[in-house]
């Protein structure tokens, strides 16, 4: 008799996200599907929008499904609005007939986990027909302070739903501890950090870009991510504007697009900024920008824990933060970079410190090239999956 080896069945898991467009929790997924184990798993990845630029990234193992194909809709222009209005009928209608996403879309397939990858998808997971399945969310978010939602203490009860709540900095586990009710609720909450590539950003740095001129006589500070109100833009180039007129010759170079980005070009043109601040745009690689830049700023008014912080570190860059979630954690509160306040008040502080005090900005060099980040991928991914892998 020939001996057969039994092997063990893959755990089916639906994972659901808008889209793969250019953005924190999207990298951060498409990192940690790349590092998964093939053999293990059988996922299902449901995209709201069949787009962007972290779509090539998806391994060919896992499944992808998608609502609506197409770029994302940022205009009311009267040409595009037919196609706005199917879109957002869709998939209104999908939300309140779950049972026909199940059917139609997804083939009426059984999953042993159902994953919602950022906050947002929360109901489209919780309201799923399928109520057998582990239910998992990732945030990604400080909650109390999104633009899309007004997440009162109720709103932020119904993510107790789930049977875990994945949360990536200490600042969202103390909020989400406390509105635990029992001890059975405080288990459910547990803390990873984002499994990000640090070897494919060194390496992506070292590429040669020639769409921005960095042979300046005056320091420029790089600022980095999608161009949403969330990231204060539009306080740096104010902030920017006013150092100069101060006469504190700098330059700024914001890398990046999003729904807000005509918004924020439009006052760089109003503020008369043309020849001072540049908006790249969208790009493959943001890595080299890093590296030639001589300090990176983050103006954002919220964050959860965020991922181009762990990209400035790891590029050595001297760092300008606001005091928003997860930055006190990555900068080890103040010892990497400097940590102001979270307003244009703060920001100007900042930068006009780095400006005129070389000697400060200087100390933060030492700390970094000392410096081993926690934030490990083998051992992120492996978090990852024992949270899967649990019953």
């Amino acid at each position: 008799m020939p001996d057969f080896i039994i092997q063990p069945l893959k755990k089916k898991i639906l994972i659901r996200i808008g889209s793969l467009r250019h953005g924190g929790a999207e990298k951060v997924l498409a990192t940690f599907l790349k590092n998964l184990p093939t053999d293990k798993y059988e996922i299902d990845l449901l995209l709201n929008l069949y787009s962007g630029k972290y779509l090539a990234e998806i391994p060919d193992w896992i499944n992808v499904f998608y609502l609506n194909k197409g770029e994302m809709i940022t205009t009311n222009r009267p040409q595009d609005i037919p196609q706005k209005a199917f879109r957002v009928l869709y998939q209104k209608t999908l939300k309140k007939f779950p049972k026909l996403l199940y059917k139609y879309i997804l083939k009426n397939k059984q999953y042993d986990i159902e994953f919602a990858a950022i906050h947002g998808l929360r109901d489209d997971i919780l309201n799923s027909p399928q109520k057998a399945s582990k239910k998992i969310v990732w945030i990604h978010n400080d909650l109390r302070k999104t633009e899309f939602h007004d997440y009162t203490d109720e709103e932020i009860r119904k993510f107790f739903g789930f049977d875990q709540i994945m949360v990536i900095s200490e600042q969202i586990q103390k909020d989400f501890e406390n509105m635990a009710r029992t001890e059975e609720e405080k288990k459910k909450i547990v803390r990873i950090y984002n499994p990000l590539d640090t070897q494919e950003i060194l390496t992506k740095a070292e590429k040669k870009q020639d769409v921005y001129d960095f042979n300046s006589s005056v320091p420029v500070f790089v600022s980095v991510g999608t161009v949403f109100p969330q990231k204060g833009f539009d306080r740096l180039l104010r902030v920017h504007k006013r150092l100069l007129k101060e006469g504190f010759p700098h330059k700024v170079l914001i890398v990046g697009d999003g729904y807000d980005f005509e918004n924020v070009k439009n006052l760089l043109n109003e503020l008369k900024l043309e020849q001072t601040a540049t908006m790249l745009g969208f790009t493959d690689n943001p890595y080299p920008f890093f590296k030639a830049a001589d300090f990176f700023i983050l103006s954002s008014r919220y964050e959860g824990f965020p991922t181009v912080l762990y990209e400035a570190i790891t590029l050595k860059k001297t760092i300008v933060a606001t005091d928003v979630s997860g930055v006190r954690e990555m900068l080890n509160d103040g010892e990497l970079g400097m940590i102001v306040e979270n307003s244009e008040e703060g920001i100007y502080s900042g930068m006009k410190t780095m400006l005129t005090n070389p000697k400060f900005a200087k100390s933060f060099q030492t700390k970094l090239d000392d410096y081993i980040p926690p934030f490990n991928l083998k051992n992120s991914v492996q978090h990852i999956q024992s949270i899967i892998d649990s019953p």
